[in-house]
């Protein structure tokens, strides 16, 4: 029985998940948004918020911390110098995970999990404006139009002209 068991295995051994969630985190610090598997997404969480929050205090230690856990220097570089002038105020949540269709071939819930302070479109403060097409379509007769046809016979009669 697994009473009290708070970490999901994701079906591998120890040594495998760590380097798993390594991998994962430096994909999302780099590229701000991935896209996985939600049980993946959940455990990621867990993983890199605490990495996020080490990120905030720029020393020497803070950084060695963080390397141990994704071993990849220039994604330390980039936590450090990118995301945490963006989180610098947040005091918390700095991912955001949203749930996309079922993967088809096994049917697993996939989502995309991304930074919080790089998406552009949900900030707050900004509002797109939607526009939508004010014409209308006519039915029945189409009129002619009288104005049209005038420059139809004008540009009909330069073109005579140069013929000649």
């Amino acid at each position: 029985m697994r009473h009290g068991k708070k970490i999901n295995h994701l079906g591998r051994t120890a040594s495998h998940r760590k380097a798993l969630l390594a991998n994962m985190a430096s994909s999302l610090i780099l590229h701000k948004r991935i896209t996985t598997t939600l049980a993946k997404a959940k455990a990621l969480k867990k993983y890199v918020e605490p990495l996020l929050t080490k990120a905030k205090n720029d020393s020497m230690h803070a950084r060695r911390t963080v390397f141990a856990y994704v071993q990849d220097k220039e994604v330390v570089k980039e936590l450090f110098d990118v995301v945490a002038d963006k989180i610098a105020d947040r005091p918390g949540g700095y991912t955001r995970i949203i749930k996309l269709a079922n993967r088809l071939g096994d049917n697993a819930e996939i989502c995309m999990m991304e930074l919080v302070d790089f998406n552009t479109i949900m900030q707050k403060g900004t509002t797109i404006k939607k526009t939508t097409r004010r014409s209308r379509r006519k039915g029945g007769k189409k009129s002619e139009d009288t104005t049209a046809t005038p420059e139809v016979q004008a540009s009909t009669e330069t073109v005579d002209e140069t013929k000649e």
